[in-house]
């Protein structure tokens, strides 16, 4: 009939509303991050990358991903960090960014997926206007944790394209 009813509606709408507040944790550098898992394609081993000329420092190269071209940003480096040394625990995390005309599929160098975690809204501080060594508009809030704070990352800002080709044609000006 194609018709759902009431009882099943409002549950597809508990379990969409239950992953809005489901966060997936990391480590970078010692620090533990998080993002929105309904952004979260997969995570892939870490593997050998094509370099591309020309591209931003923070971008380390791309990935064929089932016949697909992915760019992979190495996080640390886009948060002026030194580059990710690959080790046992690193890994690729596949993310969905949207922008104003399409959605694109992104790899994040992470050295460690830590979790699935839920963090509710009321748990979420609004980011601090200094000390997390990272701009404001690339964290979305502070989770607080089991006692401690997970930085949040609003990874559209973080992995938008536009402003990462700025920085390559910034960089670019300087070399």
């Amino acid at each position: 009939m194609g018709n759902s009813s009431p009882l099943q509606e409002a549950a597809e709408s508990e379990e969409s509303n239950e992953e809005q507040h489901q966060y997936l944790t990391f480590l970078m550098a010692k620090e533990t991050f998080a993002i929105g898992i309904l952004g979260v394609k997969e995570i892939i081993e870490f593997g050998a990358l094509t370099a591309v000329p020309m591209m931003p420092s923070c971008v380390r190269g791309v990935i064929n991903l089932r016949g697909r071209v992915v760019p992979v940003v190495d996080l640390a480096v886009r948060f002026g960090r030194q580059a990710t040394e690959p080790g046992r625990r690193t890994c690729i995390v596949i993310v969905e960014v949207a922008d104003e005309n399409d959605h694109r599929d992104i790899g994040i160098i992470v050295d460690a997926v830590n979790q699935v975690i839920e963090i509710l809204p009321s748990d979420i501080e609004p980011a601090p206007a200094f000390g997390a060594n990272l701009r404001g508009e690339f964290i979305q809030g502070m989770g607080k944790v089991e006692g401690r704070f997970v930085i949040i990352l609003e990874i559209a800002k973080v992995l938008s394209v536009d402003e990462m080709a700025h920085l390559g044609r910034a960089h670019d000006r300087t070399a």
